[in-house]
């Protein structure tokens, strides 16, 4: 068995007083369920040695030591990974990515990934592409559910790669939001970079790349609103940072939203990308695709929908 790579993290001053999990579900970029049973299982222990809890609180300077499965040969080894496959042609796949799975093997990540389901179910994509992340050419974050769409040939990765980068690709995502944004429909346009005080989180900073997400609200409840979030650029986290910044940051929302407790054990992020739309890289055809959203999302709008009277 190969031996596994030792992670050393300190606890920021930013991070004091959080709960391990917590923690880590920040550092590692995984979700909370995920970092406990890395915890259960033995692979979190402090600089001395000693094992933890998940509920654990961490303080500044404390030294935590994470071990995770190495990183494979260079070659990717293809694995069953499950994922649903909404449109096929010899082209492109379009794919509805479950909550949890990340897109492409990363420090900490470098198997179970959906690039590693995609060898397995279509080995040709590993020609398409970057070395590393056969075939994509756009991602969701971990947590985030829906639509993504991957090349199965080169000329498909790079028609597709520049319909990104300039802008001619239709995304749109459901989101639900704490509280109540001010303006039923609004276009917040401010810039996205990264944290100067944590690297592992963006932020709204005059430094930082031009950002525009679009949104409508179709309601609100019980202090919940659901949002439509169009986005016009696609930065790093932009719907979480840009509704954060407005004052409603989404439900489930680990990383930008610690200290809001999700009710009714939902574990992950409330988004969902539902809407993709672009040409096709070989015949121009528009295409259109919706995905519902996850079953875990309608359980949870079913416990939020019945508590309380609709205000829009």
């Amino acid at each position: 068995m190969d031996e596994e790579e030792t992670l050393s993290l300190v606890v920021g001053e930013d991070l004091d007083g959080e709960r391990l999990d917590v923690f880590l579900t920040w550092k590692l970029d995984r979700t909370r369920s995920q970092v406990q049973a890395l915890i259960r299982d033995g692979k979190v222990r402090l600089e001395q040695g000693q094992r933890v809890r998940p509920s654990m609180v961490v303080r500044s300077g404390m030294g935590i030591s994470v071990s995770l499965e190495p990183r494979p040969a260079r070659e990717l080894i293809p694995e069953p990974v499950f994922f649903g496959v909404v449109w096929e042609d010899e082209d492109i796949l379009v794919v509805d990515k479950p909550s949890g799975l990340i897109v492409h093997p990363s420090p900490g990540h470098w198997k179970g990934t959906l690039v590693h389901g995609l060898l397995d179910k279509f080995p040709e994509i590993a020609e398409s592409g970057a070395p590393g992340r056969p075939g994509i050419v756009h991602r969701l974050d971990a947590s985030t559910s829906g639509l993504m769409v991957v090349a199965r040939n080169d000329r498909s990765f790079d028609t597709l790669t520049r319909a990104f980068q300039e802008r001619r690709v239709r995304k749109e995502y459901l989101a639900l939001v704490w509280g109540v944004p001010k303006k039923t429909l609004g276009r917040i346009d401010l810039p996205v970079g990264r944290n100067p005080r944590n690297r592992y989180r963006m932020a709204v900073i005059s430094s930082g790349k031009s950002a525009v997400t679009e949104y409508s609200v179709l309601w609100s409840r019980s202090g919940f609103s659901l949002v439509r979030c169009c986005l016009v650029t696609g930065r790093t986290h932009q719907i979480r940072v840009h509704m954060k910044h407005i004052g409603c940051p989404l439900v489930g929302d680990q990383l930008y939203a610690p200290r809001r407790k999700t009710p009714h054990g939902l574990d992950r992020l409330f988004l969902h990308s539902w809407i993709l739309g672009f040409d096709h890289p070989r015949n121009g055809e528009p295409l259109l695709f919706r995905s519902f959203i996850h079953q875990e999302l309608r359980s949870f709008l079913g416990e939020v929908l019945p508590r309380g009277r609709e205000r829009l």
